[in-house]
């Protein structure tokens, strides 16, 4: 089924909380019949939700010097320039990658806090978030550096980084659940999901046109 392109704009549109009465209207009613359209809907509040709390990584320090000291020695400086200017996509990738990686990396072994996706009904005690018993959060939960514990019902995805899910008799979930426990393995998410929502972006429309 080829969905129209105006669908994956009216997403956009909807996270961006600036989609009008009626396009979220045809928007609702697509997805309803959609599985890929809702599939890809739902990675891209998940790609949002991950980026949210993450916010404060930072580079870490010296990062420019370290890189800069690694660079090739003068006498064969031209011959590393002539390869970048050759090959400029692959050199945009590549460094985009390193520059990613350096600062998950970085964040992954400094940072040890426990951030979570904020709705009004979730608890926190200690290292734990709960979803109490008879509650309904709605939207994303994302956890990092502690556990989940699910007695009530999420309605949405759930991704746990660094810790540990559990789910009571009761607890129930509507979308997703994701654990990320070791660094690469954390890596691969956060390229992952970059990776999906850049081929995204130019839809399968694209693809067909360049066949």
């Amino acid at each position: 089924m080829k969905c129209p392109a105006e669908m994956v704009v009216y997403m956009h549109e909807y996270l961006d909380e600036e989609i009008s009465a009626e396009h979220e209207k045809e928007l609702r009613a697509h997805l309803q019949n959609c599985g890929e359209c809702q599939t890809h809907f739902h990675e891209l509040k998940k790609t949002i939700a991950l980026v949210q709390s993450t916010s404060h990584i930072q580079a870490p320090e010296n990062f420019t010097a370290n890189v800069m000291a690694k660079l090739p020695k003068e006498k064969r400086k031209v011959g590393v320039q002539r390869w970048f200017r050759h090959h400029p996509l692959l050199t945009a990738a590549t460094l985009f990658l390193v520059l990613m990686m350096g600062s998950v990396a970085s964040s992954w072994d400094q940072d040890h806090q426990l951030s979570v996706s904020k709705q009004p009904n979730l608890v926190v005690q200690n290292d734990k978030v709960i979803v109490p018993e008879g509650e309904v959060v709605k939207g994303d939960v994302v956890v990092k550096n502690g556990d989940l514990e699910i007695k009530g019902e999420v309605e949405g995805n759930v991704t746990v980084i660094n810790g540990q899910q559990y789910m009571a008799s009761a607890g129930k979930v509507t979308g997703e659940i994701e654990e990320v426990d070791a660094i690469f393995e954390w890596l691969w998410y956060h390229i992952k999901t970059v990776a999906k929502d850049a081929v995204n972006v130019f839809g399968p429309g694209e693809t067909d046109k360049e066949k």
